[in-house]
């Protein structure tokens, strides 16, 4: 013991909030190797998020469905606005794109068949569609990006709509990336790829600069699928209001809107921290937008970005969307981070529920990987029913809490039925503060 502590006891060492624990590990490993870190998945810090909201269940001043035995409708149709065959799914709840090359044929594979179970759409990502995907995806959304990986006319028109990617929530303005180690044969074919080379998308497409020249392109795509094709526009949460404003004026049937909780194959962690914003704070803007355009609910709109359950589900329909897309929560379901491989984690320097390096191509359970031998591990059949199982799950969720608020369709769920729990989620999607009628800033 030293004079100090004899005099005023002992004093433990303090830890910086600024500099913590993990800030200053990433300031030694950037010092060591002079790159920056990729990875995968979704923003990991605390961000407002559709935990901070609560639904007001109906007592004396509401009326209450009973239980099971009285009806809620969850279907909704997508691309009512000018294409000749739109999309009716049995649930709000889509699949998002994920790419073959950033996942496994098997896990394609397993999307589609879940989906399909369960009455959903899915959707191919870069890099184009497997036979596999088509094959066992009832309604499947082909994905149109800015690297044209994989962009073939015929697949185009085989599938049942058409998702022009400007941006996603994980790294809106930023392009895609896919290494070396992922380029497999197969992959490089498909995309017109030497094999093993790193692979980078472009930010933005190549044939256009605004919502004029976007306008045309969608106009192009119309053509080419007959009209039939529902055109969906994915952007990334940053500034909700203009950008759908200009995706209703270029002629998208839906918008898709990605909040910065969503994942994706690789990035710079930077990028996944620290560029655009949560969807909880995208939604009502989105959802102004529409109203002050006389098109809320006539261009449909599809949110995602960290949906979990159907509480989630149910806040971002009852917020004013007609939909929502899962990706990293349907990784989960087919078995993504699964307890079983831990020690397989731990050699790779992690544990079951932290795996992100999904860029190695090492993922144990085969999911974000092209070795053969582990994707094998993943059987489409078995995780497309876990898929389907967990997606019913969410689905009886949001009716249990539909009904609670008393009502007969997920659709008819409104901001009324919400409030906020923090000044912050309240401010941002501009619901009351629990226990008050004050919304911040009104």
């Amino acid at each position: 013991m030293n004079a100090i502590e004899k005099t005023w006891g002992y004093i433990p060492p303090r830890r910086s909030v600024t500099f913590d624990e993990h800030a200053i590990a990433e300031i030694r490993r950037a010092a060591a190797t002079g790159i920056y870190d990729i990875r995968g998945g979704g923003t990991k810090r605390k961000v407002p998020h559709f935990d901070d909201l609560l639904f007001l269940g109906a007592s004396m001043s509401r009326y209450p469905l009973e239980g099971y035995r009285e009806r809620c409708e969850t279907r909704v149709v997508l691309g009512t606005r000018f294409a000749k065959k739109p999309i009716e799914l049995a649930i709000p709840v889509t699949i998002a794109g994920m790419s073959f090359g950033a996942l496994s044929a098997q896990a394609k594979e397993a999307l589609g068949r879940g989906a399909s179970l369960a009455g959903t759409s899915t959707t191919t990502g870069d890099g184009g569609m497997t036979p596999e995907e088509r094959g066992e995806s009832k309604t499947l959304v082909y994905q149109y990006l800015p690297s044209r990986y994989g962009m073939n006319p015929d697949d185009l028109r085989k599938a049942d709509a058409i998702e022009i990617v400007v941006g996603q929530g994980a790294k809106p303005g930023g392009g895609g990336m896919l290494l070396g180690q992922k380029i497999s044969d197969r992959v490089a074919k498909m995309r017109s790829l030497p094999k093993g080379i790193d692979q980078r998308s472009a930010c933005r497409h190549p044939d256009w600069t605004g919502a004029d020249d976007l306008e045309i392109k969608i106009l192009e795509l119309r053509e080419l699928t007959n009209w039939e094709k529902p055109i969906y526009l994915k952007i990334g949460a940053s500034r909700p209001y203009y950008d759908v404003a200009l995706a209703v004026k270029a002629g998208a049937d839906v918008v898709v809107l990605d909040g910065m909780q969503g994942g994706t194959a690789a990035t710079q962690e930077v990028f996944i921290e620290h560029v655009g914003i949560p969807i909880l704070s995208a939604i009502r803007s989105a959802v102004r937008c529409l109203q002050d355009l006389g098109m809320h609910r006539k261009v449909q709109l599809i949110v995602s970005g960290g949906i979990r359950s159907g509480a989630d589900v149910a806040k971002a329909l009852a917020l004013g969307a007609d939909a929502v897309a899962i990706g990293t929560a349907a990784l989960i379901a087919l078995g993504d981070n699964d307890p079983h491989y831990e020690s397989e984690y731990r050699a790779l320097g992690t544990t079951a529920g932290c795996y992100d390096d999904w860029h190695e191509g090492k993922d144990p359970a085969g999911i974000t990987t092209q070795d053969p031998g582990l994707s094998a591990r993943l059987d489409p059949v078995l995780a497309g029913r876990r898929l389907a199982n967990y997606l019913k799950v969410i689905t009886l969720e949001a009716q249990t809490i539909a009904r609670a608020c008393g009502k007969s369709r997920l659709h008819n769920l409104e901001p009324e039925d919400l409030v906020a729990l923090t000044v912050e989620a309240a401010a941002m999607t501009r619901l009351p503060l629990a226990g008050t009628d004050w919304i911040p800033g009104s």
